[in-house]
């Protein structure tokens, strides 16, 4: 019986209790029609109160027969009313006696069931409640109900669009109740369980209204969340605040790190860590994999397979390039016979073409066309990836992605791959992904270089011929940080990824200076700026500008300034450039004309307009004077500056638009420079679109002339700051015009800067696309070619190969130019070598009850707690 109903029928019980006390009193003050009356009604309760536990125990039951006595007691009783000597007491006592053996009868003999219904919508997201689910189905005192609902496609104006039911997609052993025969505002289930946390703050789909999480709750007493998503570390800022975390009385986690993640609002006592039930089942089917088709055995039969992940992130991030990582990918297997590829493509992969990157649609179907029909290896569009997983031996593909963590929990290899790497890397390959570090921007010591990896490299003579100097992070990846500044003979490290400030001192970490802890997955800082004493960390998705204060050691946070500088444009995350003035750090909006200026001393702030209102936004801002041959006060006044600053100019470039602003601060003048060559069009390298943003990456400045190299621009322009007039420049280096097919994506062709030594002033110039620094001599057009070394043998030395990679990915290794694809499939990586009892260690810290037993304990667990 329900838990509810058995209180109900207790209740009904206690009723018949109040009823016999009438009938003593009424039959004491000789109304003895009136006990007949209710003698009757008592009755008529107790013939339906019989139906009642019939219909919910089943014929014969014991309480029953002992209702079918008490229902004979009243008719004897009715009948003793007659006699005018009625003894009332005696007919109280026996009408009480039978019904407290009913009662008694009712508690001990009749259990309670409970009754737990499932609302999954996808079938491919079932993997999230399914252990819950079978553990529910095992216990004899519990009937679950699994009862897939309806969900719908939104039209752009958030109407509902094709509706989807999925109830014939769930594996056999499941058994599915349809949504439109479980009534749930009738059947008041004990506890409900839902996978879509969204409700109607979704853009893309939505469940059936009936099934938000506000009305679900109202006909239950316990509503619990499962996230349909597994981390390999991390959780997206978009999964901190959802709609059905305001009205879930449990949101189970996978481990009780991923509770800071959750916006603070929410009550912490909600939170179950209990594990996934995804990592359940791959750890259930891992261990006694099915049987796989007969025709992918074949292809399977003596080889490793390798599951081929392409997701939507990886294809929307960089279309062009991920199209050409496919047919990579399929040559490094193609012809091989001692492995297998199994191509898994995320289910919305083909339609997410369709809607967003159509154009590509055709150049996807020819490399589909060509894996299926040339036998390359299984395609694979079952619904069960879990099934997949247990045939195969490894991962390889994007990151991000719930299969890295099931593969992980599995304790199978996880490579994932670099989209940017299509062809065998070479030695120029190696210097792209080294060389990343190398930053040239006002304050920053290229003594210093942070490499791939958190690694610290130093050049000696400040000549760019680098040696391994000390690691930054126990972490192989994940970009901790962004730059390393000498100051008064101590270096700090500053983070872009990470929180905390390091200090370096004789090799080794010294010290960790913490900043207030948020929940920022990647992207914490974007830039860092020296101005005298202080250090400024440019925020990007941290919500607070932060000042180091190296002498007093001291960390400040201006808050509530950040939507100035940085905004979300068309889906798009964009941040204004910076520069240092005077004792001011200035910070410019990347949507309109204001400039926030903060005194670096006081902390003081004031937005300026510069010039009339527009929305080009700037994306770089250029201080004219090198102020890093200025002297710098090392008092609190910040007035020894020289007096050339005064008359020092800001340089803005747009983010929208070609229009070069000229600006003076301190009289607030501003020339415009709008008149660009004809020719000059900006093409997106992401999305392969044209554009109008980002025309210009930097500039540098020569004699009367100011030139512009480009960032989605086609062209370097030089610009006559005089005269206005704009012509396009030839640089004496030759730049590809195509991206190398194996090297990191840049954004722009490179970036200008100039040295002053013994007071002369020379151009240099970093070629992105090349990884190499040159010397310009521009009077002259020519150059001259600056090695930056890393030696190769210490490169290797220090490459991770497996390892921990990073807080958002606890074990694996990146494909690289010391490590690339043909390398893994050969058995040939470098450095440290695939341990598997090293990944399930570390998966363990991030998915709780990794032995498989998530779904029992959440279900224990509410059932206790019903």
């Amino acid at each position: 019986m329900r838990k509810k109903l058995k209180e109900e029928v207790l209740e009904f019980i206690n009723s018949l209790h109040q009823a016999h006390e009438e009938i003593r009193e009424a039959l004491l003050h000789k109304n003895n029609a009136s006990a007949q009356n209710m003698l009757c009604e008592c009755q008529e309760f107790a013939v339906s109160l019989g139906k009642t536990i019939e219909a919910s125990e089943g014929e014969g039951h014991i309480t029953v027969s002992y209702i079918e006595d008490y229902c004979e007691a009243l008719f004897h009783a009715f009948e003793e009313i007659k006699n005018p000597q009625i003894n009332e007491n005696k007919v109280y006592k026996m009408l009480k006696k039978q019904l407290i053996r009913i009662e008694n009868s009712i508690r001990y003999d009749i259990s309670v069931r409970k009754e737990i219904v499932f609302f999954p919508y996808k079938a491919a997201m079932w993997d999230s409640l399914e252990s819950i689910y079978l553990a529910a189905k095992e216990d004899p005192e519990c009937d679950a109900y699994c009862v897939p609902i309806p969900y719908f496609d939104l039209n752009p104006d958030h109407s509902p669009g094709q509706m989807h039911y999925e109830g014939g997609e769930y594996p056999e052993n499941i058994e599915v109740t349809d949504w439109q025969e479980y009534l749930f505002e009738e059947r008041r289930p004990d506890a409900v369980f839902i996978h879509n946390p969204y409700d109607d703050w979704n853009r893309v789909t939505s469940v059936h209204p009936r099934y938000y999480s506000a009305n679900l709750k109202k006909y239950t007493d316990m509503l619990v969340y499962v996230p349909y998503y597994i981390t390999s570390g991390g959780m997206t800022e978009g999964q901190s605040l959802c709609s059905a975390y305001l009205y879930a009385d449990y949101i189970v986690v996978q481990a009780p790190k991923f509770i800071e993640y959750f916006d603070k609002s929410i009550p912490r006592k909600k939170f179950l860590p209990f594990g996934s039930p995804k990592a359940d089942k791959v750890i259930r089917l891992c261990q006694k994999p099915s049987e796989p088709p007969k025709d992918w055995k074949e292809k399977m039969n003596g080889k490793k397979v390798y599951f081929y992940n392409t997701s939507i992130g990886g294809m929307l991030g960089n279309t062009k390039q991920f199209l050409m990582k496919m047919e990579y990918v399929f040559k490094c297997f193609q012809g091989r016979k001692d492995v297998c590829l199994l191509w898994r493509p995320h289910p919305l992969l083909e339609s997410t073409f369709d809607s967003m990157r159509k154009e590509y649609r055709p150049i996807y179907d020819k490399l589909k066309g060509y894996f299926i029909e040339n036998g390359l290896g299984i395609y694979d569009d079952t619904p069960d990836i879990e099934k997949t997983i247990a045939w195969c031996d490894a991962y390889i593909g994007d990151e991000g992605s719930s299969v890295t963590s099931l593969f992980g929990i599995a304790g199978k290899p996880v490579f994932i791959l670099n989209n940017n790497i299509t062809s065998i890397p070479d030695r120029r390959a190696l210097r792209k992904e080294i060389i990343r570090g190398i930053s040239w921007i006002e304050g920053y010591d290229d003594k210093w270089v942070i490499t791939q990896g958190n690694r610290l490299y130093y050049s000696s003579e400040n000549n760019y011929r680098y040696e391994w100097y000390c690691d930054l992070s126990e972490y192989s990846f994940g970009n901790y940080y962004l730059g390393a500044y000498e100051i008064d003979g101590k270096v700090y490290v500053c983070p872009i990824n990470a929180q905390e400030i390091l200090v370096i001192e004789n090799h080794r970490i010294t010290r960790k200076i913490m900043l207030k802890s948020h929940s920022v997955r990647t992207g914490a800082f974007h830039g860092i700026w020296i101005i005298g004493k202080y250090l400024f960390l440019i925020p990007f998705r941290y919500p607070a500008i932060v000042r180091y204060d190296t002498v007093r050691d001291k960390v400040d946070y201006l808050e509530g300034y950040n939507e100035i500088f940085i905004q979300n444009v068309q889906g798009e995350w964009r941040i204004g450039g910076s520069c240092r003035w005077k004792n001011f750090l200035m910070l410019a909006s990347p949507i309109d004309n204001r400039v926030l200026a903060i005194d670096s001393i006081t902390m003081k702030t004031q937005i300026i307009s510069v010039g009339e209102e527009d929305a080009a936004g700037s994306a770089v801002m250029i201080l004219e004077k090198n102020l890093s041959g200025y002297p710098v006060s090392d008092d609190e006044t910040g007035n020894d500056f020289d007096l050339m600053e005064e008359q020092a100019e800001i340089w803005l470039l747009p983010y929208a638009g070609y229009t070069v602003k000229r600006w003076k601060p301190q009289t607030g003048s501003v020339r415009k420079y709008t008149n660009m060559p004809k020719e000059l069009i900006c093409r997106d390298g992401r999305q392969e679109k044209i554009c109008d943003n980002r025309p210009f990456g930097w500039l540098t400045f020569y004699r009367d002339k100011v030139i512009l190299s480009p960032a989605y621009g086609n062209m370097f322009v030089a610009l006559d700051r005089d005269t206005g007039v704009a012509e396009e420049w030839r640089l004496p280096i030759t730049m590809k015009k195509e991206q190398k097919a194996d090297g990191c994506f840049t954004g722009s062709n490179g970036t200008f800067f100039q040295v002053t030594e013994s007071g002369k002033s020379t151009h240099r110039f970093y070629n992105a696309e090349e990884a190499m620094l040159y010397e310009l001599d521009v009077e002259n057009d020519s150059y001259e070619e600056i090695p930056i070394v890393f030696p190769q043998e210490e490169l290797k030395k220090h490459e991770p190969g497996f390892n921990k990679d990073s807080e958002w990915l606890v074990y694996a290794c990146r494909e690289n130019a010391l490590n690339s694809l043909s390398d893994f499939l050969d058995g040939k990586i470098c450095g440290n070598a695939f341990d598997r009892d090293k990944q399930k260690m570390e998966y363990r810290k991030v998915i709780e009850n990794s032995d498989g037993s998530c779904g029992e304990k959440v279900y224990q667990y509410v059932v206790k707690n019903m």
